[in-house]
Formats: structure tokens, sequence, C-alpha cells
């Protein structure tokens, strides 16, 4: 028979309380929690205590922490296709969540070497820079910059004045189809302007993709490169 004198550590009480409140929807996916100081007001404890119940549901794989920044709800990765048609809004539509993009900036510059080698035009023409932010749900899931030749898509600054999709703009531009050419993936660091777009800690892993699209002539028009937040997307390279 049970000790009816034994007692629930404050710890797992804890753990207990907040893991009702992630099944109630207080927090969803991607939210902060409460400071550990707020958390140990809450339940009258000190800081250690709360600590100790965090870590349990870190180990459950319902909390992730942040050094500096602190502790929040874990989300499930975002499948993510790579293959030859790589199109945002359908990928994540298929994978069950929200596309969401913000334009950071628009801006022409001058190509850099390697810049103009993928898009197969000279050194130092100039190519229409797209920045932006990928959201699934709400949440932030990757930086990205798309170069477009702009010898090539002279209306495309003008496209992406009137819609944040790449492939819509890229139909205004004249480009009805095309294909994603060639894929590089490189695991990095977040840096400070990154970690702050991205609300994660400066020095997470990252990982950034490295691609060439090429429209039905095989003429390059889109150079893109696209920074993951490690933790939130599952890349899957298709064939």
């Amino acid at each position: 028979m049970r000790d009816k004198s034994a007692k629930t550590p404050v710890w797992k009480a804890i753990a207990d309380a907040l893991r009702g409140d992630l099944a109630e929807g207080r927090y969803i996916p991607g939210d902060k929690l409460p400071t550990e100081a707020a958390l140990a007001e809450r339940f009258g404890v000190n800081r250690h205590t709360v600590r100790h119940g965090i870590s349990t549901l870190v180990d459950e794989g319902l909390i992730r922490t942040r050094r500096g920044a602190g502790a929040f709800v874990a989300a499930t990765p975002t499948d993510y296709p790579i293959g030859q048609r790589v199109r945002f809004h359908k990928n994540l539509i298929a994978a069950g969540r929200r596309p969401e993009k913000r334009v950071l900036d628009v801006e022409q510059r001058a190509a850099t070497t390697g810049e103009a080698k993928a898009l197969d035009i000279a050194s130092g023409d100039t190519v229409c820079a797209y920045h932006g932010l990928s959201l699934a749900d709400g949440q932030p899931i990757a930086l990205f910059e798309s170069l477009f030749p702009l010898a090539y898509l002279p209306d495309i600054r003008a496209a992406l004045g009137n819609t944040s999709r790449v492939t819509e703009a890229l139909h205004a531009a004249g480009v009805s189809d095309y294909t994603r050419a060639s894929t590089r993936l490189t695991a990095v660091r977040a840096t400070a302007t990154q970690a702050l777009h991205l609300q994660l800690a400066e020095g997470d892993p990252l990982l950034r993709s490295s691609s060439v699209n090429v429209d039905e002539t095989g003429q390059p028009v889109e150079y893109g490169r696209t920074w993951f937040a490690g933790d939130r997307v599952t890349l899957t390279l298709e064939t």
C-alpha cells in the first residue's frame, strides 16, 4: 500500500503544474516561460527548486533553454523538403503549418564574385537583393536572401513590391516556371543580428542553404541563401 504520509517533492509539483499549463494551452510552442524569479514567486520556493522542475521538462523534450535567453516551449520541427521544386508556402501548408513571410529589405547592389558566378553574370553586375524572415505558425524559422539578375529580370524589383512570394514575383517578371539546379547545406553559428531576428541566442546552430534556381532554358534566375533555425526545421533532400 502507498504510504499516505509521503509527499510529492516540490520540484516535481512545479513540473506537474507547468506540464498542466502546456496541456491547457496557457503557453504554446515558441512562447517564453516566465523567469525563474517569477516562477519562484508564483510557487513560493527558491530559484534552485524552480530550476530543478524545469530541467525535468527539458529532459522530456517539452521545454528548451537557451543560455542568457530563458526557457521556451519546444516546438515540433517543421518538415521542409528540398528538391527540384522548392516552394516555401506550399511546403509549409503541406506540413500543416501556417506560412508567413516578412520583408526586411529590397535593394539594388553590385554582385560579388561568388554571387556573379552562381547567377552566370559578370562580377559587379547589378542584382536585386531581397531580404526577409520566414515564419511557421507565427514562429521565425529562417532568414533568407534572394538575389536576382536585373539585366535578365528588369521588372523583378517592382514585382517584389507587390508580393512577398518569390514564385509570384518571378511569374510577374516573366518567369513562368523554375526549378532548383543546386543546393549546398552548411552548419553555421548565428550572428548577433541573425539571433535577434530568429529569437535565438548568439552562437546557436543554424543550417545555411545556398541554392541556384533556373528557368526552363537553364538560365539562373535566383541565387538564394537561407539560414534555418537548427532546432525548428527538419530538412529532407528529395531526389
